[in-house]
């Protein structure tokens, strides 16, 4: 009886916990829509996470009219959770879609990084660093709402 406990920690998948501030964030490495390789390090002081497509475009309406390098000016790095769409649309329309875009766009295509950051699929989650620590998160439904934060001092 004693190992049920056990046994149902080894069964249940387990869900992303919330990180509390103070937590360091893990390194991690992906490549973007260039398939150049970025890893996650103390210099960034942002990190925008988007779960979906939804999520996605809220953020390229944020960054629509911002030149190239708006985002690192401002060291912050945006990663987009694309696991789940279809290897093929990938590989021939999104992400080369993607290369048309001023800003860099990690892709997590294997959720090995997204799912480590607790948040609402339709909302991009906004992760404050400073030096590889969460400061502060809050989340954005709005692509106005997350421009005039990402254009705040």
């Amino acid at each position: 009886m004693k190992l049920w406990p056990l046994l149902l920690l080894i069964l249940v998948p387990c869900a992303a916990q919330a990180l509390e501030v103070g937590e360091r964030l893990a390194p991690w490495t992906l490549l973007d829509q260039f398939d150049k390789p970025y890893t996650f390090n103390e210099q960034t002081q942002t990190l925008l996470v988007a779960r979906s497509m939804d999520a996605a475009k809220l953020v390229n309406g944020a960054l629509q009219d911002k030149p190239e390098g708006f985002l690192e000016a401002r060291k912050t790095v945006f990663v987009a959770d694309i696991h789940k769409m279809p290897a093929l649309i990938s590989k021939m329309f999104a992400v080369p879609g993607m290369r048309a875009y001023s800003y860099r766009i990690m892709l997590d295509r294997d959720a090995r990084v997204v799912p480590r950051y607790d948040g609402d699929i339709d909302k991009v989650l906004w992760l404050q660093v400073q030096n590889g620590r969460l400061v502060k998160q809050q989340q954005f439904s709005s692509s106005d709402e997350l421009r005039a934060a990402l254009e705040r001092p």
